[in-house]
């Protein structure tokens, strides 16, 4: 299986703080990538490297090279609209915008110069079926996206990633403010899209873990303790930090 993105030694800094130290972690393209570790320990943080969302922040410095396509995301001539096109991201608190269901999913599309209608249509209908919710939301695709329930939302946000045909979704603790029937629905949704894409999750729920990763990585202090196959990071860690966070012992 050949890697979507290959990173090497990452350093992050927020001012004075190191958040992340020397990461290295190959991504395996069409697969499901867990980052797991308790609060704090970098796993957001570094989630964010991955589409330059930490751009944002003004005190942050990173050094390293995050390599997708095989070319470093952090160099000065990319373009960083297009690499969040190709790297989207869904957020652990649903964020419809407040606006009607279809106009949510036809933004991204929009933004990037789209505005035939008919296709605009399809994008929408396609947008929402592989995101699972077109047969609840076809008939109220006029209606403002804030009166769906929370995993309405986020399944729409999901859709709203799909809508400009990214090559990976970036996902934090997409389930964690959601009920368990939605989490279960969430799930199921993770594992049908990953035949036609990258998805990398941040989670706190271990079983999650290993019911849909593939890989995981576990973060703790800034560091990336291990990675590799979740079977073989939940039944024999080779790093005993790494075991006594899977057994509870603490986190």
């Amino acid at each position: 299986m050949s890697n979507i993105i290959t990173v090497d030694d990452l350093c992050l800094w927020y001012g004075e703080t190191q958040a992340l130290k020397n990461i290295n972690v190959d991504i395996p393209q069409n697969s499901i990538t867990a980052l797991i570790g308790p609060s704090g320990c970098g796993k957001s943080t570094f989630l964010k490297t991955l589409n330059r969302m930490n751009d944002l922040i003004p005190t942050v410095k990173i050094t390293g090279e995050v390599k997708y396509g095989g070319k470093n995301i952090y160099d000065r001539d990319v373009n960083v609209n297009m690499l969040r096109k190709d790297i989207g991201m869904v957020f652990q608190k649903p964020n419809p915008f407040p606006m009607s269901i279809y106009d949510n999913v036809a933004y991204g599309p929009r933004t990037h110069g789209i505005t035939n209608r008919v296709k605009l249509d399809e994008i929408v209908e396609q947008s929402l079926r592989d995101a699972a919710i077109w047969d609840e939301l076809k008939d109220r695709l006029k209606k403002n996206a804030l009166g769906l329930s929370g995993g309405q939302q986020q399944r729409l946000c999901i859709a709203r990633a799909l809508a400009v045909k990214p090559k990976v979704i970036l996902m934090d603790e997409p389930t964690s403010a959601l009920d368990p029937i939605s989490t279960s629905r969430i799930e199921e949704l993770t594992l049908q899209l990953k035949e036609n894409y990258t998805i990398i999750m941040v989670t706190h729920n271990m079983q999650q873990a290993v019911r849909i990763s593939d890989y995981t990585a576990f973060f703790l202090l800034g560091e990336l303790v291990e990675s590799g196959a979740t079977d073989k990071i939940f039944s024999q860690p080779s790093d005993k930090r790494t075991e006594d966070y899977i057994t509870g012992r603490f986190g």
